[in-house]
């Protein structure tokens, strides 16, 4: 292995855990934060700076230094059926990050940053969430379930592939 394939391969699997890492600290956070809900805008706070200056710069970060290592190695894409999979589902990732995670986060960043105004005198104190955040908080848990389980495939995927279990 050259020089330069080498280092990609090792910027490459660094990035890898470094950036997807965190994301499974992600549920445990949001299972804090639902039985603790006056600490939600917090760990919401959290769980968007985590996302926003670590996990999906790095993320990016992977595209650079997969295509360096495609590159640096010769690989053809299209003759491995493992890689050219392991990229699609890369970039349906990252469309689901980009496009429903960190706007379903900052909404809900904005809309937790105020208390729920009280209840009127006599009725009873609502219990859990207004509906409109409820279902924001489903649509994020979903979009969450969805990018775990494209992580787990593509690491399967490269891991496998790239040492010649699967062709």
């Amino acid at each position: 292995m050259n020089w330069l394939a080498a280092l990609f391969l090792v910027l490459h699997v660094g990035g890898a855990i470094i950036a997807f890492g965190p994301t499974f600290v992600f549920p445990l956070i949001g299972g804090m934060a639902g039985k603790e809900p006056m600490h939600t805008n917090f760990a919401l706070r959290l769980a968007e700076q985590i996302e926003t200056r670590l996990v999906l710069p790095l993320a990016v970060f992977q595209a650079v230094t997969g295509v360096g290592l495609i590159w640096a190695k010769g690989i053809d894409v299209f003759s491995h059926l493992w890689l050219l999979i392991g990229i699609v589902l890369y970039v349906i990732a990252l469309s689901i990050a980009f496009f429903n995670q960190l706007p379903v986060t900052k909404k809900l960043i904005e809309l937790t940053s105020t208390p729920p105004p009280p209840p009127s005198p006599g009725a009873p104190a609502p219990s859990g969430p207004p509906p409109h955040i409820a279902a924001l908080v489903k649509r994020n848990q979903q979009g969450g379930m969805i990018l775990t389980v494209l992580l787990v495939t593509i690491i399967i995927l490269m891991v496998l592939g790239a040492n010649g279990f699967i062709g």
